[in-house]
């Protein structure tokens, strides 16, 4: 029932989309309805389930390459401030360049295959991780500091003891972000590179003009990210309750 009440919205969009199609008798090709989606769907299993299989393999790889690689810068820039100054501003630039910009350079790098996708996934999760960690460590509660370094602490129990627990929610803040984003990225990387996974999966049957694949395959990655998203903003709950 409570699932329900959460995803009406979702349901009635479904719903009016379905309507809308038979109403108006749309070809598949221009609008397949829901219903027909759904259907290609559970026809192939095993189309889809190795799609997805091969994109949260380097959706997981890359989130989790790019959580620690931020995170670690975000720790070296907490322990000295020449390489906060040096390593923030490039980190600023290199998040902002578009991910399709960075494509043809990393595949001239990595290579047209899988490697050059989970770059691209770990790009996306390493600013998140870098960003809000950073903030975190630097969001200590008034006069904690002070008290720290009054009271003799050194840098490494400072930051075991102060610094890391009050990263923590921004932590898993940017846990919950990127783990939305990765699976989305790892597909649209797919798109453009054409290694498999539900990104070539759509772009495949986008152009047979099988549109309820192509759709089945965008559904199935927005019901990963989105149950990607809920798990994250699970763990963002009980990091916010240890560490508040």
């Amino acid at each position: 029932m409570s699932a329900l009440r959460h995803s009406w919205g979702v349901l009635a969009i479904l719903l009016a989309w379905q309507i809308w199609v038979s109403l108006a008798g749309l070809d598949a090709i221009v609008m397949p309805s829901p219903l027909s989606v759904a259907r290609d769907i559970a026809s192939a299993p095993d189309v889809y389930g190795a799609a997805a299989a091969q994109t949260v393999l380097l959706a997981v790889a890359g989130l989790a390459l790019g959580m620690a690689f931020g995170t670690a810068l975000a720790l070296l820039c907490w322990l000295s401030r020449v390489l906060a100054g040096m390593l923030t501003p490039l980190g600023i630039v290199f998040a902002s360049v578009p991910v399709v910009a960075l494509i043809p350079v990393l595949a001239r790098i990595f290579g047209y295959d899988q490697r050059t996708v989970l770059a691209i996934v770990v790009i996306i999760s390493f600013f998140p991780s870098f960003v809000f960690t950073g903030a975190g460590l630097r969001a200590l509660p008034p006069g904690s500091d002070d008290l720290f370094r009054v009271l003799g602490a050194g840098t490494w129990r400072r930051l075991r003891l102060l610094a890391l627990p009050a990263a923590m929610p921004d932590w898993a803040v940017a846990f919950r972000i990127a783990g939305a984003n990765a699976v989305l990225a790892a597909m649209v990387a797919e798109f453009l590179m054409g290694t498999g996974g539900l990104g070539h999966l759509f772009h495949a049957a986008r152009s047979d003009l099988a549109m309820e694949r192509a759709l089945g395959a965008s559904l199935v990655a927005t019901v990963i990210s989105v149950l990607g998203f809920l798990g994250a903003s699970v763990l963002e709950r009980k990091a916010r309750a240890a560490f508040a």
